[in-house]
C-alpha cells in the first residue's frame, strides 16, 4: 500500500505539467493588454527615450504559440522592443518567432524610442503597432505612440565674445554653459534644457528675456509626477567674481540643484551686479537665490520652495520688491527658511524690503543672523506679509502684516495651489488671502 499511495502524486504531478504545456490553436483566444495604446512622453529627436514595460497575459484555460511578434513600420519610426528577452531585430523584419505563453502566464514587452528628426518646430506624433500573430492565425495589435522634438544639442558651449541667442527649437545642454569673461550674452525667447549635472557658468555678463531653464527629462518619475517637478535635475547657474551687470527678465530657473549663485567680489554701490524683474526661482535642492557681498534687485520675483533657503543673503546690498518669496519645500522637516540674511563673511550694507510676501510652513521662515557685532547689519521692512514672530522695533519694521499659526489665512492658503502629493504650485494669490496688493502676482 505503501508503494502505491507513493506514485499516486507522481503520476498526478505528471499530469499536471502536462496540462500546463497544453496549447491551442483556437481562433477564439485572445490575448489581454493593459491598453490599446502604450503612451511614451516626448523626447527629443535622436535622443533615446527611458525604458516602458507592460505585460501581455493569456488568461485562457490553454496555453497560445505565437508564430511572430513584430514592429509593423519595421524600423521606420525608431521604437526598439523586447518581446520576454527577445529583442525585434532589425535584421529579421523588426520581429520575433515562437514565442510560447503557457495558460495564465504571462510575457513582459520592453519599448523604448530614439525618434528621427522631424524637421519641424513642434513636437510630432510618431506612432507604430507591435503585432501579435498567433499558430490559429488570429492576430491582435497595441499602438505604440510618442512625441518627437527637435531640439538643437550643444556639448559644452563655451561664449568668448558678444552673442545672442534667440531660437525657436529647445536647445539640450550637456556639460557645462560656460560665458568667459569679457563676454556678454543674450537669450531671448528661448528655453533651455540641462542634462544631469549641466549648468550655466557666468565669468561675463548675461541677460535674458522670457527664457526658461530647466532639466531635460520630459518624462515622468511616476504616472503622476513628470521630473519637470522634481528638484536636482541640473546644477543651476553661478556668477563668479568677475561677472556684473547682469539682467534676468522674465525667466524661469527650475528644479535644479543650487538655483542662482553669485559668488562674493567688490561692492558696487552705484551699479547692479544682477537684476531680476518678474523671474522665478522654484524647486531647488540647494538654495534658491545665494548671494554674497552683491548689489542685487529683485522686482516682482517668485523664489518659492528649497531644500536650502529661497533667498539667502551674506552681505552687500539687495532691494526686494513686491516678490513672492515662499518656503514650501516638501520633501525634509529640515529644510531652510524664506529669507535669510547675516553679515557673517561681508557687511552687510543694506537689505530694503517692500511690498513682499515672506511665508511658508514653519512658524519662523525669516531668519536675521548677526554674526560680527563690528559689521554693518542692515535692513529695512515696510508694507509686507512676514511669517515671523511679531517684533517690536519701527526702525527696522513699518506697516508689517505680522502672520502668525493662530490666523486664519496663514501659509499655503494665502496661494490658489499647494499640492505637496503632486509637487504642483500656483502661487497667485488666493481671493481669501489677507495679503492682497503684496507680492509678485499682485
Amino acid at each position: 500500500m505503501k508503494r502505491i499511495f507513493f506514485f499516486i502524486p507522481l503520476i498526478l504531478g505528471l499530469v499536471a505539467c502536462a496540462d500546463d504545456d497544453s496549447f491551442s490553436t483556437s481562433t477564439g483566444l485572445r490575448l489581454d493588454f493593459p491598453s490599446d495604446t502604450i503612451k511614451l512622453d516626448t523626447v527629443f529627436s535622436r535622443t533615446a527615450s527611458s525604458t516602458y514595460t507592460f505585460w501581455v497575459n493569456n488568461r485562457n484555460d490553454n496555453g497560445v504559440k505565437l508564430q511572430s511578434v513584430r514592429l509593423k513600420r519595421g524600423n521606420q519610426t525608431g521604437f526598439r522592443v523586447n518581446v520576454d528577452g527577445m529583442y525585434l531585430d532589425n535584421n529579421n523584419g523588426s520581429q520575433t518567432n515562437d514565442v510560447e505563453i503557457r495558460k495564465n502566464d504571462s510575457v513582459l514587452v520592453v519599448v523604448e524610442i530614439t525618434p528621427y528628426e522631424t524637421y519641424q518646430t513642434a513636437p510630432k506624433e510618431i506612432t507604430d503597432e507591435l503585432v501579435f500573430l498567433m499558430e490559429s492565425g488570429t492576430e491582435q495589435s497595441v499602438c505604440l505612440k510618442a512625441w518627437a522634438w527637435d531640439a538643437i544639442k550643444c556639448e559644452q558651449p563655451v561664449i568668448e565674445r558678444d552673442s545672442v541667442i534667440e531660437s525657436d527649437k529647445p536647445l539640450v545642454i550637456y556639460e557645462d554653459f560656460i560665458v568667459k569673461e569679457g563676454a556678454h550674452l543674450t537669450i531671448r525667447n528661448t528655453t533651455l534644457y540641462f542634462h544631469a549635472d549641466a549648468g550655466m557658468e557666468i565669468y561675463g555678463t548675461l541677460h535674458t528675456d522670457n527664457c526658461t531653464m530647466r532639466g531635460d527629462r520630459l518624462d515622468r518619475m511616476f504616472s503622476y509626477l513628470p521630473y519637470d517637478r522634481v528638484p536636482g535635475q541640473w546644477k543651476g547657474i553661478r556668477f563668479y567674481n568677475t561677472s556684473n551687470n547682469n539682467v534676468l527678465n522674465t525667466t524661469q530657473i527650475r528644479n535644479s540643484n543650487q538655483g542662482l549663485i553669485c559668488d562674493s567680489t567688490a561692492i558696487d554701490s552705484v551699479s547692479y551686479r544682477l537684476k531680476m524683474q518678474q523671474c522665478v526661482v522654484h524647486n531647488c535642492q540647494g538654495d534658491g537665490v545665494k548671494l554674497t557681498n552683491a548689489h542685487v534687485r529683485l522686482e516682482n520675483c517668485q523664489l518659492t520652495n528649497a531644500m536650502g533657503d529661497c533667498l539667502n543673503i551674506n552681505g552687500g546690498m539687495v532691494e526686494i520688491v513686491y516678490c513672492t518669496l515662499a518656503q514650501f519645500y516638501p520633501f525634509t522637516g529640515g529644510r531652510g527658511a524664506a529669507l535669510r540674511f547675516t553679515n557673517q563673511t561681508s557687511p552687510l550694507y543694506n537689505i530694503m524690503c517692500e511690498g513682499t510676501i515672506i511665508t511658508g510652513y514653519d512658524d519662523d521662515v525669516l531668519i536675521g543672523e548677526q554674526a560680527k557685532d563690528s559689521a554693518a547689519f542692515n535692513y529695512t521692512f515696510a508694507h509686507s506679509l512676514l511669517r515671523t514672530p511679531k517684533i517690536d522695533d519701527t526702525a527696522h519694521f513699518n506697516d508689517i502684516i505680522w502672520e502668525s499659526p493662530n490666523d486664519e489665512i496663514q501659509g499655503k492658503a494665502h496661494f490658489i495651489k499647494i499640492d505637496e502629493d503632486n509637487l504642483d504650485y500656483d502661487f497667485h494669490l488666493d481671493a481669501l488671502s489677507t495679503a492682497a496688493g503684496l507680492g509678485c502676482y499682485r
